[in-house]
């Protein structure tokens, strides 16, 4: 991912969803262009960072990638609170994670900040043949509450890049100068940066 333009935007997102969804394999594919395929769950949360040019300007995430095991449940709101975006994320092949997505969805809506952008994504498009949510049944609910949404594979790239590109859009279309409540955290001068890093996983 390469710098452009004059100014950095840094932004915090979040990654929520069930456990086994592929929330750390989404953001290994999309920081480090990575996919393993036995990836052991996260404890807690997991920090990443990853700069995405667009148009001009640059956009650097601020990544925290939450544990699915409900154990962990009760740590989530310090993750989204002052989020500029979410990725609620699910898989194709499994129904049951596909109404902990919706359940996450409800609790964002009632206890995030109301102008965070939230992705729905539909993760393991590429096991299509084991499919037990339909991408129409998908977007219908993404379009009734506010969210877009796209089908991802982690394995193989699908869309990866570009639900992240799209959050990026929308958050320097809906927010161009830094906000006061924080949710687009910093604007600066561009300088060299690492193009990601991460800890704590």
């Amino acid at each position: 991912m390469t710098t452009a333009g004059n100014t950095i935007r840094n932004a915090k997102l979040v990654l929520l969803g069930d456990v086994g969804a592929g929330k750390s394999s989404l953001v290994l594919r999309f920081v480090k262009g990575q996919f393993v395929e036995f990836q052991e769950s996260t404890i807690g949360a997991a920090f990443f960072s990853q700069t995405l040019a667009v148009n001009d300007e640059t956009v650097k995430f601020e990544i925290w990638d939450t544990a699915g095991q409900e154990r962990y449940h009760s740590l989530a709101p310090m993750y989204y609170r002052g989020a500029a975006a979410a990725i609620i994320v699910f898989d194709i092949t499994n129904a049951s994670s596909f109404t902990r997505a919706k359940k996450w969805v409800q609790e964002l809506q009632s206890q995030g900040n109301p102008s965070t952008i939230m992705a729905l994504a539909g993760n393991k498009a590429d096991l299509i043949e084991a499919r037990q949510v339909s991408a129409e049944e998908a977007q219908t609910y993404a379009q009734e509450n506010g969210l877009f949404f796209m089908e991802t594979s982690a394995k193989t790239a699908i869309n990866v890049n570009d639900i992240f590109y799209e959050i990026a859009k929308r958050l320097l279309q809906g927010r161009p100068d830094q906000n006061p409540q924080g949710m687009v955290l910093t604007q600066r001068p561009a300088e060299r940066i690492v193009n990601s890093s991460s800890c704590c996983s």
